[in-house]
């Protein structure tokens, strides 16, 4: 099916059944560079396909801030539930249906969120130490990768937060960047797929003052190249639904 074809709008409903957990995602930076689709091709599970803006692949980088990530049968603790994040994606879709997202490594600042996603999401975590200021509209974001490898990845971000655009509209690339609502990871036993509901991004315009990225090159792909496209937004609460099989 071709990408145009693709319903990028019902995955953004609710998911049936209960929530597994409860997240919310703060100070998030959306990063994107345009990069070959055979480059990202060759590291994807054999079941899924690039998903495409018109004909072109990208590659994004998204520095933010988790908040008060808990289960459902537990409230959030202090010292664990909040922690700095950094993940490294692409778009996907499964044979012409549900686009979603492909993580290449996701960096956080807290070593029992590494341990449990690593676990429980089968997703590639990896420690980070991580910094964040915030002085009015500029942000200062900082990532070091600690453990396990591939070492070095580094990123920074000096970026001055603008004025807001409101959310995404459907058939833009801002929409194809920020709206996705479903993950996939490589389990023991095959490919799954998870699924998150949260209200659409409210997004700001944002100016990059400065940036330097090793993260896109430590997950196997081409450094990016030239300026990013850059977005922001202040954040959402999130609901996570457990990881299913695909079938």
């Amino acid at each position: 099916m071709s990408p145009t074809m693709i319903d990028r709008l019902s995955p953004a409903e609710r998911p049936p059944g209960r929530p597994a957990g409860f997240q919310r995602w703060r100070t998030l930076l959306f990063l994107h560079w345009e990069v070959p689709a055979e480059a990202i091709t060759r590291l994807l599970p054999p079941e899924l396909s690039v998903d495409t803006f018109e004909g072109k692949a990208w590659v994004g980088v998204v520095p933010f801030t988790m908040r008060d990530v808990a289960p459902r049968w537990s409230p959030s603790v202090p010292g664990v539930s909040h922690f700095h994040e950094l993940n490294v994606r692409t778009y996907v879709h499964l044979r012409g249906k549900d686009p979603g997202v492909w993580f290449f490594s996701l960096d956080a600042a807290a070593s029992i969120a590494v341990a449990v996603a690593r676990a429980g999401w089968h997703l590639p975590y990896h420690r980070a130490s991580m910094t964040l200021d915030i002085a009015g509209n500029t942000v200062d974001y900082r990532s070091k990768r600690i453990f396990p490898g591939p070492t070095p990845a580094e990123f920074e971000a000096r970026y001055h937060i603008g004025d807001s655009i409101g959310s995404a509209k459907p058939g833009t690339l801002t929409h194809f960047f920020a709206e996705r609502y479903i993950l996939y990871a490589r389990t023991r036993s095959g490919l799954s797929l998870g699924r998150v509901h949260h209200v659409p991004y409210p997004l700001h315009e944002v100016k990059v003052e400065s940036w330097r990225d090793g993260m896109v090159a430590a997950a196997g792909l081409p450094a990016p190249a030239g300026e990013p496209l850059a977005l922001y937004s202040p954040g959402v609460d999130v609901d996570v639904y457990k990881l299913v099989p695909v079938v």
